[in-house]
């Protein structure tokens, strides 16, 4: 048989071999006990392990050079039976003390050998090669043998060299060299038993290698041949030829790779897009009917986004009723949506972004509406230039191809935006319900505080019960929701107005608490239940899907049906005579006009942030989208929807998060990987369509007939749930999180992914200690009381990409910065 060259040990696998021995005995009928026969079926399953990358991670080195520090050789051991062999290793460990005194021989064997007549090895590893011949065989000359044992402390290894070949049974018949490695049951992913096995059987999978260790004459010589093995593969697989990238392109570096710089720069990013996106118009539709399980998928993902637009639009439609005096309402947010979105949705580029208006578009028409109050301004003029001044600068943006600052928007700066927009999705429900409580639970009344003689301080209150009035809290998250506050009961509101004891309303909160967090576990259950192991794998994935219409539907149905008979008031809706008018720019002075510029510059630099933002989160190379990114020309449509917007009075638009990558979310198909007992999913598939934003937004607009029943049938809390919801959901795939995590996990329970296994542990805690020292600051800016403070959040956002590019790399080697940083499989 001649086997075929193999080049180092590229060209090999590993093989781990884990036997299980389930016992039966078959207990015949004889007259002496003596023929009594045992019987014992053994399970044996073949698993192919990654080799070693000893120049990408970095606890391989460090495994060889601890092995190396603390020698424990043993060189022509005079044994050929593996009960000899391995009792001889465990043996050496026991009598250099360099395990437990708890530890015992037989405890060693126990974990080492099947308990059975058979006395078959558990765990190994071997390798495997190919050949002319049987085109598969084993490696024999080596085995590696694992074991885990609860009393073991630390990780040992014993390297036993034997005199000559011995036959340790079915493949392994020609064995010369026994690796043996203990370790504690529990001890961190990266340390593990088969880890450490994984690192010397990747040293000796090479024959030339093991040749020379044949060769050696003593343990100096025979360590030091490791070490030199050691540092070589290290530049072997550092060599270019020799690597698989572990790190996906982004948008902008693909772009780079396509081609040169053109002599007339001027809007080339617009027509690139143009030119890319174009041949896929007709697949994006398409693409939303063929296919396995794709109406499915679509139908589901068009009432997530239904619901997942349409009540924060309530809700920030309530806010800028509240901040405008009724010049912005609901019903004009909706139909900003409605608009908007299918503009988008038939325009845009990549047609996965979802378009909303945010907390801090409501915060700069509320800073708007208080110029123009000072200053005896025109609100619907002054918010009409604001807006097309911004839609300028945007052009002016698009034009010089500013969209390429993105490709220094790492993946460290996006998702320190996005956790900051978790946070503030969630404050805000939590400071709503606060309110709540303080407004309904801890009242006066319900501490026995009459108000019989009070003066009618609180006359201002409305009594009319036809109406409710709402407040809003608000943080200047770029997406955070808005929450609303429902009035106190109407005879209440009567009492203390006229001067009456006032009540105690607790049952109103504590339906409140109820509501929303029953929004979010059911939510949550609904989200997750694909990994449990009720009904089958197709219902499993279909209440998965409409987890959030199921969760928002139930609810209100409990709140306004079931608990009927506690008062929660609905939003306060008027109907409006003229949707269509355009605002009096001319009544404008030329300060005013200088003024708005100076205004709609500041929102020109939300706009970019997040809508860039949201698009390189879309279009992450993790989604696996095929047809392309469009950042230039989505740009560029948001500024005209935004300009005409801004001549009807109708509030702002642009990209939001966590919208946008949910969105991608519930269009893909998702695959559980396992690792190491560590589940994580991965996205396999994407359909590119706009299929799901034309239908969703088309319902937006339909929804417009049903203000204000049946939509003030959602009750409030609900609303909060929702947002909660969003939030969590959001946190899925966030390394920062993932790695915030890691402070509180034991180390035996971190995960296998690529950063752990390359980065030195405080590496990645000093990383994720800098990201959170941003999002300090981030959320000390952004949850500041102080409106104008809020309008230098964008800058600060700006700010996080020369601090990753500038001050980030003077604390790490680029190669950790590449591993903690980069988009990996």
């Amino acid at each position: 048989m001649t086997s075929r060259p193999l080049k180092g040990i590229l060209k090999n696998r590993l093989e781990t071999i884990e036997l299980h021995t389930i016992y039966a005995k078959d207990r015949r009928r004889r007259h002496s006990s003596a023929d009594e026969d045992d019987f014992a079926l053994l399970h044996g399953r073949f698993e192919k392990v990654p080799l070693k990358d000893f120049h990408a991670e970095i606890r391989a080195f460090k495994d060889v050079e601890d092995f190396l520090s603390r020698t424990l050789l043993m060189l022509d051991l005079q044994k050929t039976g593996l009960p000899q062999i391995i009792d001889a290793m465990v043996k050496k460990l026991l009598e250099k003390k360099e395990v437990s005194s708890q530890t015992s021989l037989e405890e060693a064997r126990h974990a080492i050998f099947t308990q059975d007549s058979v006395h078959t090895l558990s765990k190994t590893i071997q390798g495997t090669m190919t050949s002319d011949v049987s085109g598969f065989d084993f490696d024999q000359n080596w085995i590696c043998v694992m074991c885990d044992i609860p009393t073991v402390t630390k990780r040992h290894v014993v390297i036993a060299r034997l005199h000559g070949p011995a036959n340790l049974g079915s493949n392994s018949q020609e064995v010369q060299f026994v690796i043996l490695v203990m370790a504690p049951v529990r001890e961190k992913s990266t340390k593990s038993s088969l880890e450490t096995a994984r690192t010397f059987a990747t040293l000796f999978l090479d024959m030339d290698f093991r040749h020379q260790l044949l060769l050696a004459e003593s343990e100096y010589e025979f360590k030091q041949l490791l070490h030199t093995r050691t540092k070589l593969l290290i530049e072997e697989q550092g060599l270019p030829e020799n690597r698989k990238s572990h790190l996906l392109l982004s948008a902008f570096e693909q772009e780079e790779q396509e081609g040169g710089q053109s002599r007339f720069p001027i809007a080339q990013g617009l027509i690139r897009d143009l030119k890319r996106r174009l041949p896929h118009y007709l697949s994006d539709f398409r693409d939303g009917f063929v296919g396995n399980k794709t109406l499915h998928k679509v139908t589901s993902t068009t009432f997530f986004l239904y619901f997942a637009c349409v009540l924060p639009n309530i809700a920030f439609g309530m806010l800028n009723d509240n901040n405008t005096n009724g010049a912005i309402d609901v019903q004009k947010v909706l139909f900003s949506q409605c608009v908007g979105g299918l503009l988008f949705a038939f325009c845009g580029g990549q047609p996965l972004i979802v378009l909303l208006t945010t907390a801090p578009l409501a915060l700069y028409t509320k800073i708007i509406y208080s110029i123009c109050e000072d200053f005896d301004l025109n609100f619907s003029a002054m918010f009409a230039c604001t807006g097309l001044w911004n839609a300028f600068f945007l052009l002016i943006y698009v034009f010089f191809n500013t969209s390429k600052l993105m490709k220094y928007s790492s993946r460290s700066t996006e998702e320190i935006f996005s956790l900051f927009i978790t946070f503030a999705f969630s404050a805000d429900a939590i400071k709503d319900t606060i309110k709540d409580f303080n407004k309904n639970y801890n009242t006066d009344a319900c501490h026995g505080v009459n108000y019989s003689n009070s003066t009618n301080q609180n006359a201002s209150l409305p009594t009319n019960s036809s109406h409710t009035t709402v407040s809003a809290m608000t943080t200047v998250g770029m997406t955070t929701t808005v929450s609303m506050v429902n009035a106190t009961n109407s005879s209440v509101m009567g009492a203390v107005a006229g001067g009456g004891v006032a009540e105690c309303l607790r049952e109103n909160s504590i339906l409140f608490l109820l509501l929303m967090l029953g929004t979010v576990w059911l939510g949550i259950t609904l989200f997750n239940f694909t990994k449990t192991p009720f009904l089958n794998a197709g219902k499993r994935e279909m209440l998965a899907d409409y987890a959030l219409p199921v969760a928002v539907l139930v609810m209100s149905f409990f709140g306004s049906y079931v608990f009927r008979e506690v008062h929660m008031k609905p939003f306060k809706y008027k109907e409006r005579d003229q949707m269509f008018e355009l605002a009096p720019l001319h009544l404008l002075p030329a300060g005013a006009v200088l003024a708005a510029a100076g205004l709609g510059f500041s929102l020109s630099l939300l706009f970019f942030m997040d809508q860039n933002i949201s698009s390189a989160l879309v279009n992450a190379p993790s989604n696996k989208l095929k047809k392309g990114a469009a950042y230039h020309w989505d740009l560029f449509v948001v500024a005209v929807i935004n300009a005409f917007l801004s001549i009807f009075t109708m509030p702002w638009v642009h990209a939001a998060l966590p919208h946008s990558p949910l969105h991608v979310r519930a269009l893909a198909d998702l695959e559980d990987r396992v690792d190491q007992g560590h589940v994580h999913q991965i996205v396999v598939h994407v359909r590119e369509t706009r299929v799901t934003g034309v239908i969703s937004h088309v319902m937006i607009g339909l929804s417009m007939l049903m203000l204000p029943y049946p939509l003030a049938y959602i009750p409030r809390p609900v609303l909060d749930g929702l947002f909660i919801y969003v939030a969590i959901t959001a946190l899925y795939g966030n390394q920062l999180f993932d790695r915030i995590l890691l402070f509180f996990t034991e180390q035996s329970a971190y995960p296998p992914n690529h950063y752990i296994r390359r980065v030195p542990q405080r590496k990645v805690h000093l990383f994720t200690v800098l990201q959170l020292v941003q999002l300090l600051v981030l959320c000390v800016f952004g949850f500041s009381p102080i409106p104008y403070m809020k309008m230098v959040f964008p800058l600060l956002i700006m700010l996080l990409m020369p601090i990753r590019h500038k001050i980030i790399p003077n604390f790490f080697e680029p190669k950790y910065l590449k591993a903690l940083d980069g988009h990996a499989h």
